[in-house]
């Protein structure tokens, strides 16, 4: 199709203030970027050696659409302190806008998906340069910005307002310490397909009350209708535009660009209006592909007599008007943003209409979501940009309009770094008064109370949960510090509820609620209630973790849930951890020791996700002093900048076990010694004594007192066994492999790892029983560090409701069956 007109006007200073820009420059970029965009998926699969038979992609027509709506904000309207989130089949657009800024070498668009090259999507961890959130998963990085505006939105009520903030900005200029430029304000955008709309988590998040009134936040849906196999038929923008609309969103639309609009304004332009918005998706994509006439036939098909009219009266080299889209009109895609910058009360979402494929041989094609552009198509397109071949890669020349543009859009995004962080310094042990017999989850709460009362780490603390505060022992908490509410009712004063049946009703035992919880909201309040979604948990959770990045601003967020609704929020908690974000995650109750809730609410895979997932580690202990340790020492990891990028998930129970084991190996190893192999993974907490074969008792979690009694009836038959307390089956695993792999590199025998310590003293063919209120093969890998037999007990059946006792029993995990086990594996050395 045509674009939309390109005469050289003058467009209004955009709220960025970046120094006003010609349609025409704008439109030379943009072509460039359409260029560039194009030809390194091009080259990546043409020209580079054959990646063994597969095709590398790359997304052109998926690509081309956005064009225009990245080319309008990155040249002339984003600020140094927005942040954006890009679909991810745009990221060829968005290396090649990086490209033309100046912030990749021209080497980098020869490298698309290759390895230690540009990344298929845009990664914070692993693309070169600056990027403010990894996309991919699709629909999660659209909400990546929603979650980053309310961070910045609690971090201002809690540390002081950061530059571009509403409150440090005005029309009459910036505040003290503030960037210069008038008007501005920090923008949390996302760039989104509308094919992302059908992901349930978009809605989770725009539904819950904690993102409502973000006026910080653009969404951009690239309306292109089209999925990755078909034309999405009946594809309801409005309908769509009203559900965000009864979310408290501002809804606008970039449909038609100028030149058409200017044909609706022409006598009979109405009915021309009716007739395109009434006429399928299906049939309106098959337009793009056809000659002028065949065009204006096919258009004109059942057309009303005005319609046909105003359209007879259109000269072929004119009647493409009818496909002059908003998304591809520069002018009309500023306003739109402009629009949006206007509302600060609420969040905004503009539906620009888009042609997949724009500008390009497949434009429409319902089979063009993987397809490539055949040679002769690059050499058309190379053509039409006016490129030669001998300078395809180049940048704009410095002195001319588009050169010009370009250093001045870099210089406007320079983002200056955020001042140096006042470090966190987080006690080695809170240290609380030791009781004979407790659960892990009090445990927890008590700690997180004890670390409130800590100056130096109460202003970073801020803990999150799906609404089960109550269940999952934060009301201690919540009753020290309130709960966060950017706009609390006057009259909020009273209790919240503590019914929580879906998500474990209150657990039972001494971990239950307080019988009054004082459910005070305030901009002070440092607990985030979220509805009952386990995605928004974690996407939040996410923003929590980047806040030193998105706003200036180290915390130390730990989120609760339901153990076994970890697995629900699966993709947003890989999405997190991917994206180099730094939290605590606390799944209680867990197992089947959560006894009378049933197997619905009893996990079994959710230590194996601990273990197997980059980025986040495992620990499950089973007493007071190590969760101490734990806690502490993951929160210190958190607070360090230099720390690792990992995440703790403390896997705990409601289920108060005697402390007495614990407080024997603190005398027997020394607190150092024993803090020392706590972190490291495990211990040994129970030597073995007298005489005869060696069985190891390796366990994990609630399990220990069910281990440490079978222990004590085969020392009194006269079996020698030991018990080893598995407190990270993470850091035993990975520390493990890492000698293996480094000593594989180095040709020589590994170095010994922790775990063989726990293991090869002594005896080290010992036979192993693993035992563990998880599925079983989560430990049974144990036997590998040293070739010993092993018998793995643990849950691999769906539970039931019952005494912990009566499923204990039934999944062979009482200390009979573990006695048992231990014989069978003395019998199999």
């Amino acid at each position: 199709m045509t674009h939309a007109a390109t005469a050289d006007v003058d467009l209004a200073a955009p709220a960025s203030d970046a120094a006003d820009v010609g349609l025409a420059t704008l439109d030379a970029v943009q072509r460039r970027v359409l260029w560039l965009a194009v030809r390194m998926v091009d080259h990546a699969n043409r020209e580079r050696p054959d990646a063994g038979g597969i095709k590398v992609g790359g997304h052109q027509a998926s690509s081309t659409s956005m064009v225009s709506l990245m080319t309008a904000l990155w040249f002339a309207h984003l600020g140094p302190d927005d942040r954006v989130a890009v679909k991810p089949h745009a990221s060829p657009v968005f290396h090649a806008i990086r490209y033309l800024l100046g912030e990749l070498d021209q080497d980098h668009l020869r490298r698309l998906r290759s390895f230690g090259g540009l990344q298929a999507y845009p990664s914070r961890t692993k693309d070169p340069g600056r990027i403010d959130f990894s996309t991919g998963s699709v629909g999660l990085g659209a909400t990546a910005p929603l979650f980053a505006a309310m961070v910045r939105r609690y971090v201002e009520a809690h540390h002081g307002p950061r530059p571009g903030s509403a409150s440090v900005t005005s029309d009459a200029g910036a505040a003290d310490g503030a960037p210069d430029r008038p008007g501005a304000r920090s923008r949390f955008v996302a760039l989104l397909g509308d094919a992302e709309l059908d992901e349930g988590n978009i809605w989770e998040a725009i539904g819950d009350p904690i993102t409502a009134g973000l006026g910080d936040v653009l969404w951009v849906v690239d309306l292109n209708r089209q999925s990755l196999d078909r034309v999405v038929p009946g594809m309801q923008a409005g309908r769509l535009e009203r559900t965000f609309a009864d979310a408290g969103w501002h809804v606008t639309e970039a449909k038609y660009g100028r030149r058409l609009e200017a044909v609706f304004a022409r006598d009979g332009g109405e009915a021309l209006r009716r007739h395109i918005d009434a006429m399928s998706n299906e049939r309106y994509q098959s337009l793009f592909a056809l000659s002028p006439p065949a065009l204006r036939e096919r258009f004109l098909a059942s057309a009303d007599p005005a319609v046909v009219r105003i359209v007879d009266d259109l000269a072929d080299d004119e009647v493409d008007v009818v496909l002059d889209l908003g998304g591809h009109d520069l002018a009309v895609l500023l306003d739109r943003y402009r629009q949006a910058d206007g509302v600060t009360d609420r969040p905004s979402v503009v539906f620009a209409y888009t042609i997949k494929g724009w500008r390009t041989r497949m434009a429409g094609d319902p089979r063009n979501h993987s397809a490539l552009l055949p040679a002769d198509a690059i050499d058309e397109l190379r053509a039409a940009n006016r490129i030669e071949v001998t300078d395809e890669w180049a940048r704009f020349g410095p002195d001319s309009a588009p050169g010009r543009l370009c250093a001045a859009t870099a210089e406007r995004l320079r983002r200056p770094p955020w001042p140096e962080e006042v470090p966190i310094v987080v006690p080695r042990a809170v240290g609380l008064p030791r009781r004979p017999r407790v659960s892990t989850q009090e445990t927890f709460g008590r700690l997180v109370v004890g670390l409130g009362r800590d100056e130096a780490v109460r202003p970073a603390l801020v803990t999150l949960t799906p609404d089960v505060a109550v269940s999952t022992g934060l009301g201690g908490w919540i009753n020290q510090v309130g709960v966060f509410d950017p706009h609390p009712p006057a009259d909020e004063d009273g209790p919240g509820s503590d019914a929580d049946d879906e998500h474990g009703g209150g657990g039972g035992g001494p971990s239950a609620a307080p019988a009054l919880l004082r459910w005070e909201r305030s901009r002070a309040g440092q607990h985030v209630e979220l509805g009952i979604s386990e995605m928004n948990l974690f996407s939040a959770l996410e923003a929590f973790g980047l806040a030193w990045d998105h706003s200036g601003q180290r915390l130390l967020p730990i989120g609760t849930l339901y153990d076994p609704f970890v697995c629900r929020g699966l993709d947003a908690l890989i999405h997190g951890v991917y994206s180099g974000a730094r939290f605590v995650v606390v799944g209680t109750p867990s197992g089947v020791t959560l006894a009378p809730e049933g197997g619905a609410h009893q996990s079994t895979i959710t230590a194996s996700i601990g273990v197997e997932l980059p980025g986040l580690v495992l620990a499950e202990p089973a007493y007071a002093g190590a969760l101490d340790w734990l806690l502490c020492d993951g929160l210190a990891r958190i607070a360090d900048p230099a720390g690792p990028d990992e995440s703790l998930y403390l896997r705990l129970t409601t289920r108060p076990i005697v402390q007495a084991p614990f407080d024997a190996a603190r005398e027997r190893l020394g607190e150092d010694e024993l803090r020392r192999q706590v972190l490291a993974g495990g211990y040994r907490l129970v030597p073995a004594s007298g005489e005869g074969p060696l069985v190891r008792l390796v366990a994990s979690g609630a399990v220990l007192p069910e281990v440490v009694a079978a222990h004590a009836e085969l020392t009194a038959e006269g079996v020698r066994a030991e018990v080893i307390d598995v407190t990270s089956m993470t850091r035993l695993y990975r520390s493990w492999q890492a000698q293996l792999r480094a000593g594989i590199r180095a040709a020589h025998e590994p170095a010994a790892a922790h775990v063989d310590t726990l293991l090869r003293a002594e005896d080290p063919h010992a036979p192993i029983v693993t035992v563990h209120d998880a599925a079983s093969h989560a430990m049974a890998w144990l036997g590998s560090v040293t070739g010993a037999p092993v018998v793995p007990l643990g849950v691999d059946r769906f539970g039931q409701s019952g005494t912990i006792a009566e499923l204990y029993d039934a999944f062979e995990l009482s200390p009979g069956h573990v006695v048992t086990a231990a014989l069978a594996a003395l019998a199999r050395r």
